[in-house]
């Protein structure tokens, strides 16, 4: 009797915690991310996301990018008409949260920020970029191990439908890639050439290809770039990256189901922040992200490495390369 009386409360305690609402706290409100986080959650209130709700919001936020802090009023004022309290401090935001969605749209605030969250040890999504170059994007690295932190850093482009079911490994092993993917300046010259915006093409092509990569070409005109990369194994895998289109979409070259080869076609790598936001999800209730840091890491070093590469005319750079120069 008395090992189902444990059982039982074992149990509710279980049903409770399921059940518990899940406090949200946003940092950074310079970004359409964070006020679409919100629709969906607060307002919108679709079945899958039941029990999460945003509840505390610190606005910046970038502090000098014009195309950044000029939404911060607006996104300010939607949040707390969608029942988010506006904090003062980023102590405070953790201080009524579960979880952290560090938003900002500014990568050069991302590290003082999340040393802030992995301090306290409350699990964060850093929305891309992780950080603003790959010097930073290493510290935030070191600082995850040093504290233990759960974290992970992706755009929604990880999670087009092509994409998802090729790493899940529906068309068998992936031989080889070819992406497209806006990649514009950031105005004012903040961040390194590719984080501000060619990353949403590196994310899918190394949620492709894997991590590992040996070295890179690029080559650049003032219409854009076309990235190289080669693998240890001898695969090769290519980018092209538009500084004037907007244009999301690629070819993934797999051995097939049946070994007779497939080539899948994306027509877009963009469904929304529905799927990116399931993954968070996930994450949440697991307390396991969906990769490993080590994988985002990656990204850094390939848009480090092509922009040596481009610089010195498309000479090929190695990753390790591209490492050493930084650190």
């Amino acid at each position: 009797m008395k090992s189902k009386s444990i059982a039982f409360v074992v149990a509710a305690a279980a049903a409770l915690a399921a059940s518990a609402e899940i406090k949200i706290g946003i940092i950074g409100l310079d970004t359409s991310h964070a006020t679409a986080f919100t629709r969906i959650i607060n307002t919108e209130k679709p079945a899958e996301f039941a029990g999460l709700r945003v509840v505390a919001a610190y606005p910046w936020g970038s502090k000098d990018i014009v195309s950044a802090t000029n939404r911060i009023p607006q996104y300010t004022e939607y949040v707390r008409t969608n029942g988010v309290q506006i904090v003062d401090s980023i102590d405070e935001l953790i201080a009524m949260s579960d979880f952290i969605c560090l938003e900002t749209n500014d990568g050069r605030e991302h590290l003082w920020q999340a040393e802030k969250v992995f301090k306290a040890g409350k699990p964060v999504f850093i929305d891309k970029p992780l950080a603003h170059n790959l010097k930073d994007a290493l510290a935030i690295y070191r600082l995850g191990k040093k504290y233990n932190a759960k974290y992970f850093s992706s755009s929604a482009l990880r999670y087009g439908e092509a994409v998802s079911a090729a790493r899940r490994g529906d068309y068998g092993k992936i031989r080889t890639v070819c992406i497209t993917s806006p990649s514009p300046e950031e105005a004012q010259g903040t961040h390194n050439y590719y984080s501000w915006y060619g990353i949403h093409g590196f994310e899918p092509f190394v949620t492709l290809m894997g991590t590992g990569a040996k070295r890179v070409s690029c080559f650049r005109t003032d219409k854009g770039d076309v990235v190289n990369v080669e693998y240890p194994d001898g695969r090769l895998a290519q980018m092209t990256l538009f500084r004037d289109g907007w244009h999301y979409s690629g070819l993934i070259f797999a051995d097939g189901k049946d070994g007779k080869g497939c080539v899948v076609p994306y027509e877009k790598g963009y469904f929304g922040y529905k799927p990116l936001l399931a993954e968070i999800l996930k994450f949440i209730r697991s307390g396991e992200p969906p990769f490993p840091p080590e994988e985002t890491v990656e990204i850094f070093k390939l848009m480090e490495a092509a922009e040596m590469s481009a610089k010195r005319g498309g000479v090929p750079v190695t990753l390790a390369e591209a490492t050493a120069a930084v650190r």
